[in-house]
């Protein structure tokens, strides 16, 4: 088995992880419409996994729920989702007409800046939600909800 690992599978790999970032710049860029879905499908994933964890604070706390939707938020957190504004999807549809606000796609140190704040905290919900304190818990969910609000407030308009 070393002797595969060594002769097939590693070369393989190597090859692989020296081709696939190459894979991913030659794939076509995608439609104004399609990044509009895709942004609008991380949002309502997040929202569906806030309004979890706000259920689980408010009624019966069930550790394993938190932990999963803390989870699933600090994954679409750190996923990159602040790439999906790009120049051409401040107007149009994805699912439904685009909320953001032209200042997402001009001001984008502050968007940034504002996407990694979002992103932290949601790592460091993910991090505490294991361990069942929910006192802990509940005072990390304010602070992930604050920076979707800062974030709503500047760049997102009506639905």
């Amino acid at each position: 088995m070393k002797i595969f690992s060594k002769l097939v599978l590693l070369p393989l790999v190597a090859t692989y992880l020296a081709v696939s970032p190459l894979s991913v710049l030659a794939a076509p860029a995608a439609k104004p419409e399609k990044l509009i879905q895709w942004r609008q499908s991380a949002y309502r994933v997040v929202e569906w996994n806030v309004a979890r964890i706000k259920a689980a604070l408010e009624g019966q706390y069930d550790k394993n729920e938190v932990t999963t939707a803390a989870n699933t938020i600090a994954s679409v957190a750190s996923s990159g989702i602040e790439d999906l504004f790009v120049p051409g999807t401040e107007q149009g549809k994805g699912w439904h007409e685009t909320s953001a606000k032209p200042e997402a796609f001009k001001d984008r140190k502050r968007f940034a800046e504002l996407s990694l704040s979002f992103s932290k905290e949601a790592a460091e919900l993910a991090k505490i939600a294991p361990t069942a304190d929910a006192a802990a818990v509940k005072a990390q969910f304010g602070k992930v909800t604050r920076t979707c609000k800062a974030c709503h407030d500047d760049f997102k308009g009506k639905e």
